[in-house]
């Protein structure tokens, strides 16, 4: 089958540049839902389907393959099966907050077209854990059918935040509540403190305000679904590489199942989109390939100081299946996508494990 790249790049300058990002993003995740109710799921799954040599195991499960989407996407689990027919290996939904909020004002997402990166200050705006939980209780019956089929089924991973009007001092009760609510839903749990988008939060990744969330989310959600459930931490790339080594040393001595590396940046170097069409889209997090050699030297890191301890998602800068097999390569367990997604179109994820498949057992851990 010839590649969609070019047919998809040319929609993408003649139509969906031209529109407003989020009601870009709004209209392809309506498309993908429709895609899915008309039946055309089972089709997509016969051309993008991961390879059986793709699966991985890491976090005491077994992955359909290494690569996965990022947070960010589908931030209120409204798409998770119409996503997996794209040939995810698993699917991260979240930001999820124990409150339904709406985020920052629009516009809120912008991008920078010259450097294929985004900036976004949404804001955690979602549905709020019950919604999500009770979408996700859907969506795992089906995915268990899948599965008796043996049929392609996606690992879902929840990602949670602090809800904005919570102050600080009680960002840990607000994160049991999203704990106990989404847990047993969830094959693996992240607890995100490194949004540049909730004012406060990245005071969270401080070393002992992080210890005691860590712990409690952790005993909670083990609680709440009757199992261990996977814990991870998203940490964000601005972290000094002190702090780097200091979480790493909290994720040994808590027994935290992994880490995710990383989220989106608020430095501005090394962009080749003019200043004046930056500094017009003003603050929030930047993603895109311009993170890519921050995310690498903190997968690095990370990785010297967990030794085998505990897994890594690699995230941030990843546009290809070099970019793939190299974080697999750097030891990262799996890796995530989001903004290649919009700049490399939906069958973007079937190049990289066609191209992954290759290449194995070279490229993937596990």
């Amino acid at each position: 089958m010839p590649s969609d790249a070019p047919l998809y790049r040319a929609a993408f300058r003649l139509v969906l540049s031209r529109m407003d990002p989020e009601q870009a993003h709004r209209l392809a995740v309506s498309g993908l839902r429709v895609a899915h109710r008309l039946g055309l799921g089972a089709v997509l799954q016969r051309l993008t389907r991961p390879q059986e040599s793709l699966r991985t195991r890491a976090l005491g499960i077994d992955w359909p393959s290494p690569f996965g989407l990022a947070a960010g996407f589908d931030k209120s689990a409204t798409a998770v099966l119409p996503l997996a027919c794209l040939g995810f290996g698993h699917i991260e939904v979240g930001t999820v907050t124990a409150q339904p909020q709406p985020g920052n004002p629009a516009p809120r997402l912008f991008r920078l077209v010259q450097d294929q990166a985004l900036i976004n200050r949404m804001g955690f705006n979602n549905d709020g854990a019950a919604a999500v939980r009770r979408r996700l209780e859907r969506t795992a019956a089906r995915i268990a059918k899948l599965r008796e089929r043996g049929a392609h089924a996606p690992v879902v991973g929840v990602n949670i935040g602090k809800t904005k009007v919570v102050p600080l001092e009680g960002a840990v009760e607000d994160y049991l509540l999203s704990a106990s609510t989404l847990a047993p839903v969830a094959d693996y749990l992240v607890v995100n403190v490194s949004s540049p988008n909730t004012p406060g939060l990245r005071q969270l990744q401080e070393i002992e305000g992080l210890r005691p969330l860590l712990r409690a989310v952790g005993e909670e959600a083990d609680a709440a679904a009757g199992r261990h459930v996977p814990l991870l931490v998203k940490i964000a790339p601005d972290l000094a590489d002190d702090d780097v080594d200091a979480v790493a040393e909290l994720v040994t001595e808590l027994g935290l199942d992994g880490v995710i590396a990383t989220n989106t940046t608020i430095s501005r170097e090394r962009l080749r989109s003019e200043a004046s069409v930056v500094e017009a889209a003003g603050a929030g997090g930047l993603s895109g390939p311009v993170l890519a050699e921050r995310s690498r030297q903190v997968l690095t890191r990370l990785r010297a100081g967990l030794g085998d301890s505990a897994a890594i998602i690699s995230v941030g800068g990843v546009i290809t299946a070099d970019d793939v097999s190299e974080r697999l390569r750097l030891g990262a367990d799996l890796v995530q996508g989001y903004t290649g997604f919009i700049y490399q179109g939906p069958l973007w994820v079937r190049r990289i494990n066609r191209e992954l498949a290759r290449r194995r057992p070279a490229a993937v851990r596990g």
